[in-house]
């Protein structure tokens, strides 16, 4: 076994010197570094910040937005197709109307019973006006409650008729009782297409195309609305 002591380093080989020029360094990076903490601080900061900012501006391509859009063109151009529609449906039935305001008319006795050709004429105008309303398209509610409206109308009038017809088939003193429903039925279908009229009048204005007023003719008793006082395409 080596006895040979082995000499320690001395504490001047163990320091070592710190030179001005690291002295410079060192105070550099103390003052740089509060600048660099702050920087990466607003770097975190800025990227919810400008997401935020982005999202207040709606893309235009958001499926939401467009879809919307284009629901509001489809309904734009169902309110116009509806209201040809229900004017050409209004033109057929005021001759069928006019025939029963004869036949049962409102509040009062049955009239003159109406010929058998006549009533046919109103059939084929009323089976065929059902018919146009079967299978409608998809709309907006708007559209879809003045649409359903105006074919519950036509289905009402067009059950009259068929119970007018019926009475006239039974004996004179037994016709009463239907041809009272009969007169019934016509009362609620102008009704009916009164309210589905007002609302289309109101699907109108908000088109931008101005009061429309497509009603049947109606008397009072048969708690039908009527147009206002608007001229239309005001």
């Amino acid at each position: 076994m080596n006895n040979r002591t082995r000499t320690r380093p001395s504490a001047a080989r163990k320091t070592r010197q710190v030179t001005p020029a690291a002295q410079g360094t060192s105070a550099t990076l103390r003052r740089l570094a509060p600048l660099a903490i702050a920087f990466a601080l607003g770097a975190l900061l800025a990227g919810p910040i400008g997401a935020v900012t982005a999202g207040d501006t709606p893309s235009t391509d958001d499926p939401v937005a467009v879809l919307q859009a284009q629901e509001a063109e489809r309904d734009a151009a169902q309110v116009v197709e509806l209201t040809e529609m229900a004017r050409r449906t209004q033109e057929s039935l005021v001759p069928v109307l006019d025939g029963l305001a004869t036949a049962v008319p409102v509040s009062q006795p049955p009239g003159p019973a109406a010929t058998a050709p006549e009533v046919e004429g109103w059939q084929a105008v009323t089976d065929q006006l059902v018919e146009d309303f079967a299978n409608p398209p998809s709309g907006g509610t708007g559209v879809n409650i003045a649409r359903s409206g105006l074919a519950a109308a036509v289905r009402t009038l067009d059950a009259a008729v068929d119970l007018y017809a019926a009475a006239l088939v039974q004996p004179a003193d037994s016709r009463g009782p239907l041809l009272e429903l009969a007169g019934r039925q016509r009362d609620i279908a102008v009704a009916t297409w009164s309210t589905a009229a007002t609302q289309l009048d109101v699907l109108n204005i908000e088109a931008g195309n101005g009061h429309i007023h497509i009603f049947l003719p109606a008397v009072p008793g048969q708690g039908a609305l009527t147009a206002d006082g608007a001229p239309e395409g005001n």
